[in-house]
């Protein structure tokens, strides 16, 4: 298995990789956006994704977005194919991603918004901290790109203070110290606010 940092030869699985992410969020039932074939190649093209490959075959991905003209870039469509899930592949990915975000863009802010433990605890491990939206980036686009979740009526009525996902930020220009992932903790946080979130909204 490779895991490289994608190029244009690597557009072809496109397509395979929107399918994957379409289908991880029917099965999870979670929020999470939808990413078309044309905008992931997008992200090839520009050397902005890091794509895993076994034996001639996608088996996961992750791409940057640049948001606040520099001031913050994204990792988002961390996937990892169904047969490949449970090895510790979407943390290879991730970390290289992280390492090439730290590359092109190194004064920029690095954060991200996810429903998903497993992601959380790699983010924490890379130095990440949960934070509140508002010191996210106000970049509309970037906003507009959560229209095709599932949650995004949440997001809306709470006029962008939160929704379902957690923000987790990572500042360059400030020293994290490194502490356990409680994932206890941060499972009841996360209970609790779909409890208070999903209530309200059906009421």
């Amino acid at each position: 298995m490779k895991i490289l940092r994608a190029k244009a030869e690597h557009i072809i699985y496109a397509k395979n990789i929107s399918q994957c992410i379409d289908e991880s969020a029917k099965n999870r039932g979670t929020g999470i956006a939808r990413r078309t074939p044309e905008y992931i190649a997008g992200k090839i093209e520009n050397g902005n994704a890091v794509i895993a490959i076994d034996n001639d075959q996608f088996v996961g991905f992750c791409y940057i977005e640049i948001w606040g003209h520099g001031k913050y870039v994204a990792h988002s469509g961390l996937i990892v194919a169904p047969d490949h899930r449970g090895k510790g592949l979407a943390k290879k990915i991730k970390k290289e991603v992280f390492e090439l975000s730290l590359k092109k863009y190194p004064e920029a802010k690095v954060f991200g918004i996810t429903t998903g433990m497993p992601v959380m605890k790699i983010n924490y491990e890379l130095g990440y901290k949960p934070v509140h939206f508002s010191e996210l980036t106000d970049d509309p686009e970037f906003w507009r790109g959560c229209q095709t979740c599932k949650n995004y009526d949440v997001l809306t009525r709470t006029e962008r203070q939160m929704c379902l996902c957690t923000g987790m930020l990572y500042d360059p220009n400030k020293k994290s110290t490194s502490k356990p992932f409680n994932e206890k903790v941060s499972r009841r946080l996360k209970q609790i606010k779909e409890t208070l979130l999903l209530k309200k909204n059906k009421s």
